[in-house]
């Protein structure tokens, strides 16, 4: 891979090993353990393996190297080998005295296999032979109640046409999983994120958090309580206290725009538009000048970022600006963003739709759900078909290309 540095004088040409699709092999993840008092290394004796995760192709894209678990004694670690394509992931538990190793189960499926959204969603209980584990097997990110002895599963702990995103926290005496998810409260936006408990066992599910919007969450140290940050893309973020059953402690805090009101700005206007099929729901975000003139016709700017690991829209929180979208608008154009089909926080299916086609790149569903809109709002012009040189970027293994 080559690049080519901007800087005051000559440029400087870059190279360095990069896989690529087309090469047979790529970098390897040798897994040792090092005792650091004596100096001991122990290879585990298995092969290398592919150096992926289950979040993405980067092991430590989640800040932690979350796919690697120790026991409380430090005798065993629980890891996952994922391979190249994402079509595996192999629950394995390593001896750290011997570098033996036991595979415990694997999962395999068809097209990609990721284990949340921002963490992984697996947990290692060797005191109790167990295994939280995370998977679409029924079409949806559900949390399954795993026997390391038999690597089968016990239970599945929680299920329905909504998706699990991100385990918080773990109470190990009560056997309750604090957690993130989408979709479940019917009515809203499947992009807002709530908090829920469940027991391992999969009784006892609880939302947490009922307000309408998507909730930013931070339990206090000593797992009580937790802060709850509530908001739309429309709406200012609102900040309670809650103790770890839902109930309310304390208001604490409510943001106020008065001032940025005052100054001229406007909130994006949330959008929901067919995809290109009629079948699904899509959610985006549409701007347009502050001093909209509905007599008139603006042309249309299709912002896009189409996954498969995220949506152009991002975060549902509230925000004073979105990028530069709302600074376009003010030139006089109508910015349209919409997710998707293809893109992740809803079933598999859905996610699944453009694999393995990157060309895909939603575009009919851009197509589809700006005429919808153009259709209810008769100043956005979509007879224009080009505004100009633009510039496109993809996104290829963490780095991103750019080409005119």
């Amino acid at each position: 891979m080559y690049l080519v540095t901007t800087n005051v004088g000559a440029p400087k040409l870059e190279a360095w090993k990069y896989p690529l699709p087309q090469d047979a092999e790529i970098i390897k993840i040798h897994r040792v353990i090092i005792d650091v008092d004596t100096a001991k290394m122990t290879r585990l004796k298995i092969a290398p393996d592919d150096r992926r995760g289950t979040l993405c192709d980067d092991i430590a894209c989640d800040g932690t190297f979350g796919d690697n678990e120790w026991s409380a004694d430090s005798k065993q670690l629980a890891f996952i080998s994922s391979s190249r394509d994402h079509k595996e992931a192999k629950f394995r538990i390593a001896d750290v005295a011997t570098g033996n190793v036991r595979e415990v189960f694997e999962e395999r499926v068809a097209t990609q296999y990721e284990s949340g959204q921002g963490a992984a969603n697996w947990r290692f209980y060797p005191s109790t032979n167990e295994a939280i584990w995370y998977s679409e097997r029924d079409d949806w990110g559900h949390l399954y109640l795993y026997d390391l002895a038999t690597g089968k599963v016990k239970n599945q702990i929680t299920k329905g046409n909504w998706v699990v995103t991100r385990i918080v926290s773990i109470d190990d005496k009560t056997r309750t999983i604090f957690f993130e998810a989408n979709g479940r409260e019917a009515g809203r936006d499947p992009y807002f994120t709530h908090f829920y408990r469940v027991n391992f066992d999969g009784t006892g599910l609880a939302l947490l958090t009922p307000e309408d919007g998507t909730h930013q969450i931070a339990t206090s140290p000593d797992g009580k309580y937790f802060v709850d940050n509530y908001s739309k893309p429309d709406v200012p973020q609102t900040a309670v206290l809650r103790d770890m059953t839902g109930k309310l402690v304390a208001d604490l805090e409510k943001v106020d725009v008065t001032r940025l009101k005052a100054a001229g700005w406007k909130p994006p206007t949330p959008t929901v538009t067919k995809s290109r099929d009629g079948k699904w729901d899509l959610y985006g975000l549409m701007f347009t000048p502050t001093n909209l003139d509905r007599t008139k016709k603006y042309p249309v700017i299709n912002y896009i970022y189409p996954g498969p690991q995220g949506g152009g829209v991002g975060s549902r929180a509230f925000g004073p600006s979105r990028s530069d979208h709302q600074a376009l608008a003010e030139l006089g154009f109508v910015v349209v963003i919409i997710d998707g089909t293809c893109n992740p926080d809803r079933s598999k299916t859905f996610h699944d739709l453009c694999y393995p086609n990157m060309a895909d790149n939603t575009l009919e569903d851009q197509i589809a759900g700006i005429k919808e809109l153009a259709a209810k709002n008769p100043y956005m012009d979509i007879t224009r078909r080009h505004l100009g040189p633009l510039r496109w970027w993809i996104c290829n293994g963490g780095g991103d290309v750019q080409a005119p």
